[in-house]
């Protein structure tokens, strides 16, 4: 596909999922990813993170640098080692390589709208390390 104007609601693509010990717990739209829409250079979508629902976003890293974009609920991001509060309207910027992730807190589900760049989701090689502590996230 050739880039052009796209336009795309949120409710409109597929819903995904993890939801396994290795990686926790998250649902996910992808609405840019340019193997998927005729878009390139950044890949963008909503993910759900859900309070009480089996693990948080277990820590993980790419290579890729991610920016989060809090549109509601309330949580926790964990980058380095470094616990930031997370809330709507909060922007975090992930520098590729640094480990990673999210819990909710609270009763509501914390969306978080995040932005790759890259041409394409398929293109981020997440990787899992398994002496994360699911309770430190």
């Amino acid at each position: 596909m050739s880039p052009e104007p796209y336009v795309v609601h949120d409710s409109a693509p597929p819903l995904e999922l993890w939801n396994d010990p290795v990686r926790g717990a998250v649902t996910w739209r992808t609405l840019f990813s340019g193997d998927r829409t005729p878009t390139e250079a950044l890949t963008m979508g909503v993910a759900e993170v859900t309070p009480g629902a089996g693990q948080p976003l277990r820590i993980h890293r790419h290579a890729h640098p991610e920016a989060y974009y809090i549109l509601s609920g309330h949580g926790v991001l964990r980058i380095d080692g470094i616990d930031h509060a997370l809330s709507p309207g909060t922007a975090a910027f992930i520098p590729g390589g640094a480990p990673h992730g999210a819990r909710a807190l609270g009763d509501a589900p914390l969306r978080i709208l995040y932005v790759f760049a890259a041409d394409a989701f398929d293109q981020i090689e997440y990787s899992f390390p398994e002496t994360a502590d699911p309770e430190r996230v």
